[in-house]
């Protein structure tokens, strides 16, 4: 589990397929304190970490976690947002995030508002119907507030810290996002089916 809020920014060092994408990241963690087997959130998705040096830790990407995520656009040299797992005891700042990509969601638009950006979204169709005005979605790992909904397009606004301590500050039009849902939302929604 993890919250979303993201505690460091990755590099991607060296991308080799090997049946499964293997891909070694570098990091500022301590990896001293970071067990293999462990997972990190790497831009919202949740991986296992394989092998680890002083400053950088490896992980394996099955094919179903390729095709389901924005990975398949990672290059070396590429920044990705990292959030380690949360442990018991841990302030919980944003909101409960699992990892698992629900599917992939690209920008239309970017515009200033004063120091902040509003983006909007497209999620594709069959997600768009959990995203809720002033509910949360996790989008590459991030949690983040929903300002507004219309049909499958969503907008969020982002705060220069957010943009600053995050792969945000670099975005742009086009790019493809891994968005996951609330859980909560998704909860909800099979409940009214049922009724």
């Amino acid at each position: 589990m993890f919250t979303g809020i993201v505690t460091d920014i990755g590099e991607i060092r060296h991308l080799e397929n090997r049946g499964d994408l293997h891909a070694r990241i570098e990091t500022s963690y301590d990896m001293g304190s970071v067990d293999l087997g462990a997972s990190i959130a790497c831009n919202g998705v949740c991986l296992t970490v394989v092998e680890k040096g002083e400053n950088w830790f490896a992980v394996d990407i099955s094919a179903e976690s390729v095709s389901k995520t924005n990975i398949g656009g990672w290059a070396v040299g590429g920044r990705i947002n990292l959030e380690r797992a949360l442990k018991v005891g841990d302030e919980l700042g944003g909101h409960i995030v699992s990892g698992h990509v629900d599917g992939v969601a690209e920008i239309l638009k970017m515009e200033s508002e004063g120091e902040s950006t509003r983006v909007t979204f497209r999620a594709p169709a069959d997600l768009a119907r959990f995203i809720a005005p002033k509910g949360s979605v996790a989008l590459n790992g991030t949690s983040l507030t929903v300002n507004e909904v219309e049909g499958r397009d969503f907008g969020i606004n982002f705060i220069p810290h957010t943009k600053e301590v995050t792969t945000w500050g670099a975005a742009g039009v086009g790019d493809l996002v891994n968005l996951e849902i609330d859980t909560l939302a998704r909860y909800v929604a099979r409940l009214a089916e049922t009724v």
